[in-house]
């Protein structure tokens, strides 16, 4: 066999000469173009003497060299001579032996049968002979070969300036064989996108992507492919590793040409859609249903220093598959340190959640965390505070609004806390017209549909408009009436309830909030329980137990606000209100180019203080576990 596994049958030299076909194992020898063997000729007259033995092989080279044309042939390459020390001639019986010994330990091995053409070249350069020795006959000691400088260089070039007459020998360079190809075709493979076959192939490194399925259906298809991000949207499956080896290998941003970026003009607000940094083409490629998840919470805290050891039932329910992308919490009678409060709401929501925006009217906070990734398609924020007491200076009643614009759709935020008392139902009326109309929103951001705003009711100058907090309406019926619907048990109906809600009755007969909504509401009262405990108000004024936290949304567009949940929070406990939260899907719309973009500004200080806090948390954890395991009783075998 030869060098690269082929077969070599002694033959008779006089065949060739004579003009008579080769023999089917003579194909299989490797040839020789004329400029080599000429360069081969020109490079055996410098050698001296003791190298005049190869007269021989340069014989053998030549007669390859008259092989059919017809048969594949590698690159070309020269084959330098092969000779024993002392001018000492081999038989070619002698070197076919040889050859044939050494292909049968290595033929399995070599990695220049089963490797590429760099692997093979690398073994050259490094293996300092080692690999080519078993090429020789057994008897001949080892050579040095001399090390390529660019694969493109003649081979006469290289040896001139590496031969060395002192050596005992010139040592053979490896002939790099052409890549091997398939012996039959690729089985089919499946259409779905989560098979085991395609989810390895979109695994393979985009450098080999050509022997990947995508790679066989030919470079100019996926030039022509239309690779856009909501296509590959849509073509991606649940299946988890389809989808990370499919982002792997496509960016989920669309290039950005130099001429877009020279020609841009942000003074073109009306243009939508096509080219605009909020337009159609990003909202769709983050959100392809074009929904936003929003999350609502509002507590009044009666004003107390200590805060609940746990927040993960007011922000993340455990009955919820998913969290939200901006999550809004209003607070009324907050507790004294307000940025604890901040920290607090930081470490629950973890380093997936930054701090927007927050802002605070007395004890009035209002706090906004968004998904850390989308704060980039935030505009900047903006808040304004309205009181409602006589004296000014006085902020415990009153309201804070937040307003900013995600994508192209606004948003308004509002906290209040009104009037309280049972029967001042037009006190709270008139503290709800007074917000509307003193509410400075916007100041800067754009109006996004002008012809449905009013100077005299903020609430219209907003796509979306949540209104939340302590608004102290209660309940026109007895304690005990009351008590009686409410000891029916879990799930008991709260219509009968409701039916005697001073808030609805305004809202139905339109003097407060006015083009405003409310989700059906199927849990208990909040209002007044005894504080630690389940019980309503035990002490003297035995008051009556009523919904005066409430979460009502208002929208421009029919149907562009969807309820998915509307519950109160019974787990904690260190209030006489209970927490209620709602989570909403809100329908987004691109944007313009005349949007102010926020920077992707954030809280950072309260972002790395949570965060500190969340890991000291877990690291306790850790430590009380092993101590607990240490201290068990329980015996273990190591």
């Amino acid at each position: 066999m030869s060098e690269h596994g082929d077969s070599i049958v002694p033959f008779d030299p006089t065949e060739l000469r004579s003009g008579e076909p080769a023999s089917k194992t003579d194909t299989t020898v490797l040839s020789v173009d004329l400029r080599t063997e000429k360069s081969n000729q020109e490079e055996l007259k410098d050698i001296k003497k003791p190298y005049e033995g190869t007269s021989l092989l340069q014989d053998e080279h030549n007669k390859d060299a008259k092989i059919s044309p017809f048969k594949p042939q590698p690159p070309s390459l020269p084959k330098p001579v092969g000779l024993g020390m002392g001018g000492k001639n081999i038989s070619f019986e002698e070197k076919v032996r040889g050859r044939r010994l050494r292909n049968s330990q290595e033929s399995l091995t070599d990695p220049g049968e089963t490797g590429s053409s760099t692997d093979s070249l690398k073994e050259d350069t490094s293996s300092n002979g080692q690999g080519l020795a078993s090429g020789r006959p057994l008897d001949l000691p080892p050579m040095e070969t001399p090390p390529f400088r660019i694969r493109t260089c003649s081979f006469s070039e290289t040896d001139s300036e590496h031969s060395d007459p002192n050596k005992e020998r010139l040592k053979p360079s490896r002939i790099i064989l052409s890549p091997l190809q398939p012996s039959g075709t690729y089985p089919p493979l499946e259409d779905s996108a989560a098979s085991t076959s395609l989810r390895t192939t979109n695994r393979i490194d985009r450098d080999c992507l050509d022997y990947s399925v995508m790679g066989r259906r030919g470079r100019s298809e996926r030039l022509q492919r239309n690779l856009s991000d909501s296509r590959l949207l849509d073509t991606m499956v649940s299946d988890s590793a389809s989808v990370h080896s499919m982002k792997s290998t496509y960016s989920v941003l669309n290039p950005i040409r130099p001429r877009d970026v020279r020609n841009r003009s942000f003074l073109e607000g009306s243009v939508l859609g096509n080219g605009a940094l909020l337009g159609a083409e990003e909202l769709d490629r983050y959100f392809p249903e074009r929904r936003l998840g929003v999350y609502v919470a509002t507590w009044n805290m009666q004003g107390e220093k200590g805060l609940p050891y746990n927040l993960d039932d007011l922000l993340l329910p455990a009955d919820t598959d998913f969290a939200q992308d901006v999550y809004v919490i209003g607070v009324q009678e907050g507790c004294p340190d307000r940025r604890e409060w901040e920290i607090r709401l930081q470490e629950t929501l973890g380093p997936y959640y930054v701090m927007l925006y927050a802002a605070a009217h007395g004890v009035l906070y209002l706090t906004i965390f968004v998904r850390r990734d989308l704060i980039w398609f935030c505009s900047e924020v903006e808040h304004a505070t309205v009181t409602t007491r006589i004296i000014s200076q006085i902020k415990t009643k009153g309201a804070v609004g937040i307003g900013f614009t995600f994508f192209g759709t606004s948003f308004l935020f509002i906290t209040s806390h009104f009037t309280s008392g049972d029967s001042k139902v037009y006190e709270r009326i008139l503290d709800y017209n007074k917000i509307i109309e003193a509410l400075a929103l916007p100041r800067n951001l754009p109006d996004t549909n002008p012809y449905r705003s009013t100077t005299s009711d903020v609430t219209t100058r907003f796509d979306e408009v949540f209104w939340f907090g302590d608004f102290n309406f209660r309940l026109n019926k007895e304690r005990g009436e009351v008590e009686a619907i409410l000891n029916q048990g879990v799930g008991a109906d709260m219509s009968p309830l409701l039916q005697h809600d001073q808030l609805l009755k305004e809202m139905k007969e339109g003097s407060i909030f006015k083009g405003f909504q409310e989700a059906a509401i199927q849990f208990p009262p909040t209002y007044k329980f005894d504080i630690g405990c389940d019980v309503y108000d035990t002490t003297t004024k035995q008051r009556t137990p009523s919904y005066t936290d409430r979460i009502l949304y208002r929208n421009r567009q029919a149907d562009d606000i969807k309820v998915v949940k509307y519950t109160s929070c019974s787990s904690i406990k260190t209030s006489d209100h209970r927490p209620v939260i709602g989570m909403f899907q809100v329908k987004l719309r691109p944007g313009r180019d005349n949007i102010p973009l926020g920077a992707g500004q954030f809280d950072r200080s309260l972002y790395l203080e949570g965060i500190r806090r969340r890991i000291t948390r877990e690291l306790k954890k850790r430590e009380a576990a092993m101590k607990n395991q240490n201290n068990s009783t329980v015996c273990t075998i190591s």
